[in-house]
């Protein structure tokens, strides 16, 4: 049973109120002023909160400034109940935070339909998605399944890309965010001689090139099939209908799809200040790591020199002579072109 701390200086209306949410199955607690409010919001830990504006001793702007400074009281469902209708009242309150406004008179269903609306939207926010089409797919149907979102799922279109085939250039205007069904891809920076760095490699159910979409500008960035690939396509304007509809939709669409960029940030930093000896360990770890994802237990691995040189940011030859430094240190072994791990614990002690 869900917990609502309605806050209302009129006995009248807030008796009246506590019934309608009671009889809509809700637990109600109710408290007469701002002050005796604010005490119970910390004490009753509500799932949200409804609170009248004009009050004595402290208001509901007050109220609601006081607990968003609190982590345990700042995400709470605030909505405003209140007999002004002026349009700088609506503003003001909105833009401290609150998350609705109900003008006084008000009807039973009016109320009912606010508070379920709000409390569904944080459920979405507390939900963990798979970070995959499925995860999209659940998302989208409880997040309303309107006419807009559900063009997001009948609007796809699936590509297949032969190894080496280009995704997308640095420089292109966006027009897809990207969901990997099959296969590998790698995104990459090159500089003005040529020379690939990889920023990133993406498996199966990964997102990319949702940064430069959300940022509305061309990609920094290129990306290329590793290896044959099928991709899922969508659209650039059913993608901002989704993370446009609402704001707690938005933030969780954006926490879902932003994994990677703490890891990106720390790659830069071990490109800047590691060995060459750990960036080579690291690029070997990580291309590991990816057939862990896979579901491959063995430590046999298919990679291009030039794709672990590009991951560690060093040159072919460096990379060449360090991975038989590794053969002569028995940490991995090379035979017909693929790398076999033979110490998986001291490679990642290496790196560390």
């Amino acid at each position: 049973m869900k917990k609502i701390l309605l806050i209302e200086d009129n006995t009248e209306i807030r008796e009246n109120t506590a019934e309608i949410l009671e009889l809509a199955d809700y637990q109600v607690v109710t408290a007469e002023n701002g002050r005796v409010g604010v005490e119970k919001a910390h004490h009753e830990k509500p799932d949200l909160i409804i609170c009248d504006i004009m009050m004595p001793i402290m208001d509901g702007y007050s109220v609601l400034h006081l607990l968003s400074k609190t982590p345990d009281t700042a995400n709470v469902p605030f909505i405003f109940l209140t007999a002004k209708a002026d349009r700088s009242d609506f503003r003001k309150g909105m833009e401290m935070g609150a998350d609705d406004y109900i003008t006084k008179p008000f009807d039973d269903v009016e109320l009912l339909n606010a508070i379920e609306s709000r409390l569904k939207k944080v459920e979405l926010l507390q939900k963990n998605y798979t970070q995959d089409l499925g995860g999209l797919d659940e998302l989208i149907s409880d997040a309303g399944g309107d006419q807009e979102l559900k063009k997001l799922l009948e609007s796809r279109e699936v590509r297949s890309y032969k190894k080496k085939s280009e995704i997308y250039r640095e420089g292109d205007y966006p027009l897809y965010l990207f969901c990997v069904i099959k296969g590998k891809i790698k995104t990459f920076k090159t500089n003005d001689d040529g020379k690939e760095l990889i920023i990133n490699i993406y498996d199966k159910n990964d997102y990319l090139g949702y940064v430069d979409l959300l940022q509305e500008s061309n990609y920094t960035e290129s990306a290329a099939a590793m290896e044959d690939c099928e991709i899922c396509l969508i659209p650039k304007n059913d993608f901002y209908n989704l993370v446009h509809k609402n704001r707690q939709v938005a933030q969780k669409f954006i926490q879902l799809l932003s994994n990677n960029v703490k890891a990106n940030e720390e790659q830069l930093l071990k490109l800047a200040y590691n060995s060459v000896r750990k960036r080579i360990s690291e690029a070997l770890l990580k291309f590991h790591s990816h057939l862990v994802k896979e579901g491959t237990a063995s430590n046999n691995m298919k990679i291009s020199r030039e794709d672990l040189s590009n991951v560690a940011g060093t040159s072919l030859e460096t990379a060449i002579r360090t991975l038989s430094d590794f053969k002569d240190e028995k940490l991995i072994e090379i035979e017909s072109g693929k790398i076999t791990i033979l110490n998986l614990e001291k490679l990642k002690r290496l790196k560390n």
